[in-house]
């Protein structure tokens, strides 16, 4: 081996075998496989457009490990990797590409436009999943699936056939979000952030020229949309004015007078205007007193003629030039700043308009077996709380916009007859007549479906369902949705509950009987060293691909993993990586070290170990494998990590190497654990694992079978009377090394040492004791039943120890230990003085008290150790 790991040098390489050898797919483990165990989980699919950033490496490391740990376990195992169309990201996209050439899409039209975005599609498409293999992942990439393939075409309209033949997908003229350029969104589609606008206060005079009324909004520029202005039926102010009309300011129009319950009396003047066609509850109250409903900007937010002489200004330009003219005509009264909250398009950051438009919508009634399913425990969630954020939100369910003004994605299959009017869905590619009367005069609607639509299918429709022929046996195989659905795990993070984890269960539950998932994991998120969220604003933005160059995937993975604890944000940074390159390089160190003392290594499985330093390191390895399954199994991965760090950093290496310079015959069967070891951790470390078992091995990976093939760790027996005499070996050599100390010996050589261990062996004695003058560098060691007169010594849990003072000079050490004391009590004395002055107490700020406190017991309790040392050396 060489001095250092590279793992520039061996993760690509490795990654390419494995690939090649298709150890990612379903049958890899063919061998190890053991009956009615199947495992699946779905990879999010990322968009096509997209570029790996942290919280995609969390996902999928996490994803990875599990998987790992499944196939190695003798699970049949279904990692189904894909990805998403990203309707409107990539419509965007390859729009601005048609802008920077000067042309639109509406120039070359939506057939070339759409081969544009093929096109862009198949450059970008492999970009993410290419940057997915340098994390070393391992889904089955034959399998590999994209949101718009033609089975999963067939799949999207199998699936909304069947609800339109329903009644639960439903067209009409609906309030929706609206965003100018991206068309229609979907109510989680929507960010709203805090906004600091203006309180408009207008003048609305009577018709009767008897006065006015004075109206407060913060969108002036909708009030040619207003068909009426209404208070609370119990406002006493204005209940003789219900049924009189105001007239709206520059305009000739006239609105009546209502009272609604909507509105808050001691909000403002308790007077609201009305729009029926711009304002959620407005287009409420619309319904209830049937008022006219007045659209006054169209798609593009451009006002229209009902605006008079504003005609043909975008929305938002045109507020500006409104208010004035409105200022200057005498109708405001005054122009307050106002904090509201404003809804943003969460693509384009367009601020959005309740706007009515006509739509397709599942009704909400499609998830309600999904909720009674969730809530009766036949899916868990983990951490277990998200299951209240699930209920909050399925609980104010609206029906589900899914029309999308685009032409990027699946286009809708409902046709329509220009010549009778009638309306079916086609599961075919395209229709040519008309089933009803037969016209050839037909065409099928424009909008294309919500990418969520499609997604929410990906459970089941990426294992045939509604795909029909279309590569079977390839993509997917017959016996899929027996062995893999429901998917056994979904992990993903916890801000795409709504859009994605809720209309999968929707969508499976209603078109199979069974919810998609057993469990599902919400991971937090990564933020920064500082519990800062990353923002390219910030600077703070971790790169992971930068990260895997510069440490290695390995570590970016370990990292990762040991930092993610269920419901808590990862707080990334470089001295955590450094910290687990540290761990690597002791890896490798251990592996050298083994093999100085011989070539290769056998397997553990079918190898006999006989030592007792050898049984030891074995029961302890089966320790942290009992451990290790149960935290994965409940998928505690920050768990599991920590204690395979702690098994092989501070037992295997820390202790089990050194303990093994005592007995050189125990290396070949500490190599064979250490190995067996590297098939535990592998999961999280694929690459260096590998690296180091055929490195023990004497083969290579080029030549021999990987361990990520090979079973998985499942002894669990641990060895108590081994674990005891060890502890007391560990004790003793810790104890007088502590002894050492006290006397400036630390890691000098010693002429003798004596320890007393209560009700051992003479035969223990023998077999403890050269264990215990290696490590603890001793010539002699001797067992005694009584204390050692003039010798200093150390009091451990197992034992105690003395190192004989009577050829040490102990003045110089007594001396100063003495000035260590008298500086000590010094500076007792003087915080002791402050903390007894009333008047300082009573003043100063209580973290200042807090923090002497503190600084008090702490030189107390130097003290007190400082004695005693002092008591030991004069005996």
């Amino acid at each position: 081996m060489s001095n250092n790991y590279e793992p520039q040098l061996t993760e690509d390489r490795f990654y390419k075998i494995w690939e090649e050898r298709g150890y990612f797919e379903v049958d890899s483990n063919k061998s190890i496989q053991e009956e009615g165990k199947n495992f699946s989980i779905m990879m999010p699919p990322p968009n096509v457009t997209g570029r790996l950033h942290i919280g995609h490496a969390l996902t999928f490391t996490l994803q990875d490990i599990i998987t790992r740990y499944k196939r190695m376990d003798g699970y049949k195992t279904l990692w189904q990797p894909g990805t998403d169309h990203a309707g409107i990201a990539t419509q965007n996209v390859v729009e601005k590409q048609l802008l920077a050439e000067g042309t639109t899409k509406e120039e070359i039209g939506r057939e070339a436009f759409l081969e544009r975005a093929w096109a862009w599609k198949e450059e970008s498409a492999g970009i993410m999943t290419s940057q997915l293999r340098k994390m070393g992942v391992s889904p089955a990439w034959k399998r590999e699936r994209f949101t718009m393939d033609d089975g999963l075409q067939k799949s999207v309209k199998e699936a909304f056939v069947h609800l339109y033949n329903q009644g639960l997908i439903v067209r009409g003229n609906y309030m929706v979000n609206w965003c100018t350029h991206d068309g229609a969104l979907s109510d989680i589609e929507v960010e709203h952030e805090d906004h600091d606008g203006k309180f408009y206060h207008i003048k609305y005079p009577f018709a009767d020229g008897s006065g006015f009324m004075e109206v407060a909004t913060t969108r002036p520029e909708t009030y040619f949309g207003d068909t009426a202005v209404m208070v609370h039926p119990e406002d006493g102010r204005y209940k003789h004015l219900l049924g009189k009309k105001v007239r709206l300011p520059l305009t000739d129009r006239e609105v009546a007078i209502i009272a609604d319950e909507h509105v808050d009396m001691t909000f403002g003047t308790g007077v609201v205007k009305v729009t029926p066609a711009h304002d959620q509850n407005d287009y409420e109250v619309g319904k209830r007193h049937d008022l006219e409903f007045i659209t006054v900007f169209d798609e593009k937010g451009i006002l229209n003629e009902y605006a008079g002489e504003f005609c043909g200004l975008e929305r938002l330009e045109a507020r500006e030039t409104i208010v004035k003219k409105l200022a200057d005509e005498g109708f405001i009264v005054k122009i307050e700043e106002h904090k509201h909250q404003v809804g943003h398009c969460y693509r384009c950051k367009n601020i959005v308009e309740p706007y009515i438009s006509r739509q397709w919508f599942v009704r909400s009634e499609v998830a309600k077996k999904s909720i009674e399913k969730t809530n009766n425990g036949e899916a868990k969630f983990f951490p277990p709380h998200w299951i209240n954020s699930y209920n909050s939100w399925m609980g104010d369910l609206r029906d589900w916009c899914i029309s999308r003004q685009l032409w990027w994605g699946h286009q809708i299959p409902v046709f329509y007859c220009d010549e009778c009017d009638h309306e079916w869905a086609s599961l075919k590619e395209t229709e040519h007549t008309c089933p009803k009367c037969s016209s050839k005069n037909i065409h099928q609607d424009p909008d294309v479906l919500d990418t969520w639509f499609s997604s929410a299918l990906w459970p089941f429709s990426t294992l045939g369902w509604g795909n029909g022929d279309v590569d079977m046996e390839k993509l997917f195989s017959s016996q899929d949705m027996k062995d893999f659905y429901p998917n056994s795990l979904l992990i993903t993070g916890f801000d795409i509950l709504f859009f994605w984890v809720a209309r999968m269960m929707m969508m499976g539950e209603s078109f199979i009987g069974e919810l998609p998932f057993n469990h599902i994991y919400l991971h937090a998120l990564v933020r920064d060293e500082h519990g800062q969220k990353m923002s390219k604003s910030k600077g703070n933005v971790i790169d992971p691909l930068d990260m895997v160059e510069k440490y290695s995937a390995d570590i970016l993975r370990f990292t990762l993993a040991i930092s993610a604890a269920q419901g808590r944000d990862i707080r990334m940074s470089t001295e955590k990586l450094e910290q687990n390159r540290n761990f690597t390089n002791k890896l490798y160190n251990a592996a050298k070290f083994l093999q100085m003392n011989a070539d290769t290594f056998p397997d553990l499985r079918g190898f006999c170990v006989e030592s007792g330093l050898g049984r030891y390191m074995l029961s302890r390895l089966n320790v942290a494998t009992a451990e290790v399954r149960a935290c994965m199994d409940e998928y505690r991965f920050n768990d599991a990590a920590t204690v395979m760090y702690r098994f092989l950093w501070n037992e295997f290496c820390d202790w089990g190497i050194e303990l093994s310079k005592a007995d050189k015959g125990a290396v070949v069967e500490l190599g064979a654990i250490f190995k067996e070891a590297m098939k535990l951790l592998h999961p999280f470390m694929p690459f260096i694992t590998e690296y180091l078992y055929h490195e023990l091995s004497g083969t290579t990976l080029e030549n021999s079978e990987s361990i990520m093939v090979m079973k998985y760790p499942f002894k669990t027996k641990k060895r108590e009377k081994d674990e005891a005499r060890f502890e007391t070996i560990m004790d003793a050599i810790v104890s007088i090394r502590r002894a050492k100390v006290l006397v400036d010996l630390a890691n000098q050589k010693i002429e003798k040492a004596y320890v007393k261990i209560d009700g051992i062996s003479e035969q223990e004695q023998e077999s403890i004791r050269p264990f215990i003058i290696k490590l603890a560098k001793v010539d002699i060691v001797e067992f005694t039943d009584v204390k050692i007169e003039n010798a200093v010594s150390d009091i451990s849990q197992k034992c105690e120890t003395f190192i004989p003072t009577s050829s040490i000079d102990l003045a110089p050490i007594i001396q100063r230990l003495t000035k260590q004391d008298e500086k000590l009590q010094k500076e007792v004395e003087k915080i002791s003085a402050m903390l007894n002055n009333e008047r300082f107490v009573a003043n100063a700020p209580q973290d200042v008290l807090t923090k002497n406190r503190e600084l008090l017991a702490d030189a107390q309790d130097k003290i007190n150790k400082i004695q005693e040392q002092l008591n030991s050396l004069k005996g």
